[in-house]
């Protein structure tokens, strides 16, 4: 569904050059459900907004589905936001019209693309859990509620892609669960691809894959196994502590080798500048300059 290589962002003024996005690739399958985890200024909610069609790559390759993102004109992503994907912000309020119902509210997109269907915006908020409140204004639903129409929102148009950035930011636990046994039962039930962008641990540990991005680039990932084919051995995951017993981490190289090795690692061994580095047959094996030893 997904696939980024070597994709560079780089945002320009008169005074300033700001590389967001630094050679990273990337790939989703069609139908899968994961989650993009990385700190502030790591370059996640970049990757968001060009997988979304709301930014431009400067360069490298991204294919959504049919579409090239790098070559696509602007009348072609046009038809790419309205029939490939979805999108649920952070702050529902960039989903919502407030003097608008629920119902409403769904059926809007509908109305602007030509596909307007009432009965489906209904199907759809059922789904979330809102048949008896489609009649009411955004005032009287609570955060999470709103949260739950700006779901059926992004899916009104049938999307293949759905992209959720912090789509649990701004509610309670309870409601945080609630939502993303949403997400799994809209990817199980309609097979819409799911990429959710969070710094949450605990939601990141709740689908099957996670790509951590460092720096502007994919570092590591973390994927979901069955522990109870591991009840005799230990972890040898050091991964995320929320994610140790159900997912185990592995390093992502590039095309040209290049990995990212995990900042924690580095420290523990203190390596900065430089690392020694051997082959002895069966594993790699990288040590401190022995200067440093």
């Amino acid at each position: 569904m997904i696939s980024c290589e070597e994709l560079v962002k780089i945002y320009k003024t008169d005074e300033i050059e700001v590389v967001a996005l630094k050679g990273l690739n990337i790939s989703v399958a069609n139908g899968e459900m994961m989650a993009i985890i990385g700190n502030s200024g790591s370059g996640k909610s970049t990757l968001l907004n060009i997988l979304g069609g709301l930014d431009r790559p400067s360069a490298g390759q991204v294919q959504v589905g049919e579409w090239n993102l790098l070559k696509i004109t602007d009348e072609e992503l046009v038809q790419y936001k309205r029939k490939t994907v979805g999108f649920i912000w952070q702050n529902n309020a960039r989903n919502l019209v407030p003097y608008l119902t629920a119902l409403e509210n769904v059926e809007m997109p509908m109305m602007l693309s030509g596909q307007y269907d009432r009965a489906y915006a209904k199907q759809l908020l059922e789904w979330v859990g809102l048949k008896e409140r489609m009649g009411n204004k955004l005032q009287q639903l609570s955060g999470g509620e709103q949260q739950r129409v700006a779901i059926a929102i992004s899916l009104s148009n049938k999307p293949t892609l759905l992209l959720a950035d912090e789509p649990t930011g701004s509610v309670d636990t309870r409601t945080s669960d609630m939502i993303m046994d949403i997400f799994r039962k809209l990817n199980r039930e309609l097979g819409v691809t799911i990429v959710i962008v969070t710094h949450d641990m605990e939601l990141a540990s709740k689908v099957d894959r996670v790509v951590a991005i460092r720096d502007g680039m994919t570092s590591t990932e973390f994927i979901k196994r069955n522990p109870n084919l591991d009840e005799a051995g230990s972890e040898e995951s050091s991964g995320l502590h929320s994610m140790q017993d159900v997912h185990e981490e592995y390093v992502v190289l590039d095309r040209a080798g290049r990995l990212q090795i995990p900042k924690a690692y580095l420290e523990a061994l203190k390596i900065s500048s430089k690392a020694s580095m051997e082959f002895d047959g069966e594993k790699i094996i990288i040590r401190p300059p022995k200067s440093l030893s």
